[in-house]
């Protein structure tokens, strides 16, 4: 039986329309889900929509229409996206699917089993933008500082509280237990500082007379299941939890991978560990949290109106193209900068003038001389994956551990390897003066293009098919990359 690994995503909230930072996400999970189906794992990789909540609720009457109708074009807009990004997920889920409603009502009665769920008068500072409550350390200038153009709400009702207090100890001893808990480290760190400070009970539910967009509480209909706590059940929900307990053992009982923003490290690192403790269920293997995408020295975000759409790239530069930014020129755990100047000149620099030009150049050479590797010369695709599967070939030691910058920037360095062999040993000129050494030379290129296109399968599948199979066909390339202006 194969090893299980199974991924997710969070679930995009759908009060807009998708932009980079969800790009990121789907991509980086896209990456990690290529890469172990090629090592030979039984992937799944669940992502989807989450539609709860009072932002939706909002926005749908803001502009005029019903909740279900509105989210019903959102989460169509986001499979889309997939799409065009030709993400490889297994399973798209929303949270007003029957079945994840039904999950989350089984999954709320475990934690009240547990004697985790109670219910009580509060009043609490709130951000409409994080949909959580606010503590007076958190805010700057009484804002939110990931919401500064919202104000803070001040919520003062009867609701559900999960005794996340409960859960101060445990959780500590699951960041100590396992160093790889969260990566990166400082994002573990920074769980840990907080978790340290003491821990207070949230709410977990609304009154439905004033948001009746949800999940209902079982048992109170009064009330409606809080946003956080319904949307990340789907991560159990999408693989059979409650009613499939083999389909939900097989996955959660292997490799298990959320990929969160760091905005989310509470959520997904405490708050959905404590809640799994409390309904009897093991905590996540690993939790990736990645940075933001910052326009202009401010995080790009949809509250701000500061968002480049993935989409308007896809159709000018290709799947690709984009693939190529988010992997190698945005940083795996941390914050980075985007414009469409830097876009830009990233496309040219490596992918026009770089990957792209190294492809025409010796492929070229290679038809127009008739120069291609025989049977022997050339490994098979199988061969490379199991050398690297082995460790033989160490090109994706680190993207093991998750590290997609570093592992795509090694197969940028083979590429400019590549460059200064033809610059040194100029085999275009070598073929009529020593045809014996040319002929060497371009085979041993067009072999590394082999490897090369290899590599880059989790990153960039269709380019990586495309220089396959002009290798095949001993054929002189298409462009892969028309240079941008």
């Amino acid at each position: 039986m194969k090893d299980t690994f199974y991924i997710t995503t969070t679930l995009p909230y759908v009060n807009a329309d998708p932009h980079m930072g969800h790009a990121l996400e789907f991509v980086h999970a896209d990456i990690i889900a290529r890469h172990q189906k090629l090592l030979g794992k039984d992937v799944f990789f669940n992502t989807g929509t989450d539609e709860h909540g009072i932002k939706i609720y909002k926005k749908a009457e803001e502009i005029g229409v019903s909740t279900k109708d509105y989210v019903d074009t959102y989460a169509s807009r986001f499979k889309e996206l997939l799409k065009e990004l030709n993400i490889s997920e297994d399973n798209f889920i929303r949270t007003t699917d029957r079945g994840h409603k039904e999950s989350a009502q089984a999954f709320w009665k475990k934690c009240e089993e547990a004697g985790d769920i109670y219910k009580k008068n509060y009043k609490s500072k709130y951000c409409v933008g994080c949909e959580l409550e606010k503590t007076d350390s958190e805010l700057v200038d009484n804002k939110c500082p990931l919401h500064p153009n919202l104000e803070i709400e001040i919520i003062e009702e009867e609701n559900y509280f999960f005794k996340f207090s409960n859960y101060q100890k445990k959780l500590l001893k699951l960041y100590e237990d396992n160093p790889n808990f969260v990566l990166s480290r400082a994002r573990l760190n920074e769980i840990r500082a907080f978790v340290e400070r003491g821990l207070q009970d949230f709410s977990i539910s609304r009154l439905k007379e004033k948001m009746p967009w949800g999940v209902a509480v079982p048992g109170d209909e009064a009330h409606i299941i809080y946003v956080w706590f319904d949307a990340l059940v789907n991560y159990i929900s999408a693989i059979g939890w409650p009613d499939n307990i083999d389909k939900f053992e097989k996955w959660w009982s292997g490799m298990t991978v959320q990929i969160a923003g760091k905005d989310n490290l509470r959520q997904q690192s405490a708050m959905w560990q404590a809640m799994l403790m409390s309904a009897g269920l093991p905590p996540t293997k690993t939790i990736l949290i990645h940075g933001f995408i910052n326009i202009g020295g401010q995080k790009m975000s949809k509250s701000l109106g500061n968002v480049i759409d993935p989409r308007e790239i896809i159709k000018e530069y290709g799947a690709d193209a984009l693939r190529y930014f988010l992997s190698r020129e945005v940083n795996t755990f941390e914050d980075s900068d985007m414009t469409m100047e830097r876009f830009k000149e990233a496309y040219n620099a490596n992918l026009a003038n770089g990957l792209g030009n190294l492809v025409q150049r010796v492929l070229t050479l290679a038809a127009k001389n008739n120069i291609w590797p025989n049977k022997n010369q050339l490994p098979s695709r199988e061969l490379i994956l199991s050398e690297l599967v082995s460790g033989d070939d160490t090109t994706w030691d680190e993207l093991d551990n998750f590290n997609i910058q570093r592992t795509i920037d090694q197969i940028w360095i083979y590429i400019a390897g590549d460059d200064k062999y033809i610059a040194n040993e100029k085999p275009y000129l070598k073929i009529k003066e020593d045809p014996d050494g040319a002929r060497d030379d371009i085979i041993m290129l067009v072999c590394s293009l082999w490897h090369i296109s290899v590599y880059l399968e989790p990153f960039m599948p269709k380019t990586a098919e495309k220089i396959q199979n002009t290798i095949k066909k001993n054929k002189i390339p298409e462009p892969l990359f028309k240079r941008a202006e």
